[in-house]
């Protein structure tokens, strides 16, 4: 190690450090909960026939168990930096991941649906505070460069893997009782919990930012942060959270659908229904480890672009056979069709939202961002659910998914045409 030192050129920074034991469980820890919060959303997907019939919920209500975990999740997104600032990033995760047990607990004991409903709420809320905490953990524990990039891959890897695994727990639970959906995070939370407060690190220049030091040339002062408000008028970051709201909002949507057709219409078993939703989800788990590379090679515009047509074109061959009910000729090309838009635009919907974004400002870019995705699912799938009861035929609450998704492809076209924006470097410092 002393040679290698001696060897390096003159101010040349030192290589990354080798991770080590600690450094692994660190991030297994993190990926771990990661898993949980997507486990979270499918595992609830494939129950929701099963829970509507046995408490009497209809629909409308039943389908709360999902928007109710996007609509917490959106609803504390932006204030998670105030709560780090208050509390540091080590308790308000450790404290979230408590809330969350308690509430899996509480939501698998509840008899009333008002009960049931909430503790999915609360349950949003504390994914809203783990999730992007654990990210902010890794970009702080990990050196910048190959070593923090490989903990980043490993970290997404386990969230896209995390909404199979929950489509196939969701029905191996329900083989005993749909109560098994909603308990079985707890004792997985208290395990990271517990791990968790051995392995995060405190907190180390957490809080406002300290004075500038006096005499500082005024130039080589940073820049103020701005507000929302003016992220708002950057064109990257806004067409991002559309597109990903449209394509989160219309997948949630076409999941729900497929599901109780599925089930209702088919009448096929839970087991049943998690492999045929499969084809939605396992290849986005397969392709995430080679998304960056992706992009690299085709940029974002593109891809995002192609990434919304997919669905759409999906959207589409769905709404001419709604009523079929086929899986084989009519379900399970929609579904490709559909992944293969995540498979696409995924990590590029990523990487554009921030693009132009200065780094001071990415901590308050990236909650936007996200709180867009969720608020798509928050507003189509309880209209999803409206038109599934109002009418016989499945086809109106088809076309509700495709005009979302036609809404969402001529955003994604809007980002083809030339613009004269540059992407903004990791020094902050735009080029003109």
């Amino acid at each position: 190690m002393t040679i290698r030192h001696s060897a390096r050129a003159p101010g040349a920074p030192p290589g990354p450090a080798p991770w080590g034991a600690r450094g692994w469980a660190l991030l297994f820890v993190l990926s771990g909960n990661m898993v949980l919060d997507a486990i979270e959303v499918s595992v609830v997907l494939v129950a929701l026939p099963t829970i509507g019939t046995d408490l009497g919920m209809g629909l409308m209500t039943v389908q709360w168990l999902m928007s109710g975990f996007a609509l917490g999740f959106a609803a504390l997104l932006l204030l998670g930096p105030r709560v780090h600032a208050r509390w540091g990033r080590r308790r308000a995760y450790l404290g979230a991941m408590l809330l969350f047990a308690v509430a899996s607990v509480v939501g698998g004991l509840a008899d009333g649906e008002g009960l049931l409903i909430a503790t999915r709420v609360v349950k949003g809320f504390c994914a809203a505070l783990t999730a992007p905490t654990g990210l902010a953990i890794i970009s702080t524990t990990f050196r910048e460069g190959p070593q923090q990039r490989r903990a980043v891959s490993v970290y997404s890897l386990f969230g896209a893997a995390g909404f199979t695994a929950g489509v196939l727990l969701s029905a191996a639970l329900l083989e005993s009782s749909w109560r098994w959906t909603f308990l079985f995070p707890a004792p997985v939370a208290v395990v990271l919990l517990l791990l968790g407060a051995r392995l995060i690190p405190e907190d180390t220049g957490a809080g406002a930012p300290g004075p500038v030091p006096e005499g500082r040339p005024a130039e080589a002062r940073p820049r103020p942060k701005i507000g929302a408000a003016a992220l708002l008028r950057d064109g990257p970051l806004v067409r991002s959270a559309l597109g990903a709201a449209t394509l989160n909002g219309t997948y949630a949507g076409l999941l729900l659908l497929i599901t109780f057709q599925i089930q209702r219409q088919l009448a096929w078993s839970p087991w049943q229904c998690a492999l045929a939703l499969l084809p939605a989800c396992v290849p986005l788990a397969v392709a995430v480890p080679f998304a960056g590379r992706l992009v690299g090679r085709f940029g974002t515009a593109g891809l995002i672009a192609l990434g919304a047509l997919a669905p759409f074109l999906g959207h589409v061959l769905y709404l001419w056979r709604a009523d079929a009910g086929a899986y084989w000729t009519g379900m399970l090309p929609v579904l490709l069709l559909v992944e293969t838009g995540f498979v696409l635009s995924f990590a590029a919907l990523n990487m554009q939202s921030t693009s132009t974004v200065r780094p001071a400002d990415r901590a308050l870019a990236v909650p936007l961002y996200q709180t867009g995705v969720q608020l798509g699912a928050v507003l189509t799938l309880p209209l999803v659910a409206l038109l599934m009861t109002s009418y016989d035929s499945y086809r109106p609450a088809v076309a509700l998914i495709t005009a979302v998704g036609a809404a969402g492809l001529l955003t994604a076209l809007t980002g083809l045409a030339p613009r004269h924006h540059h992407p903004v470097p990791p020094d902050g410092k735009a080029r003109t």
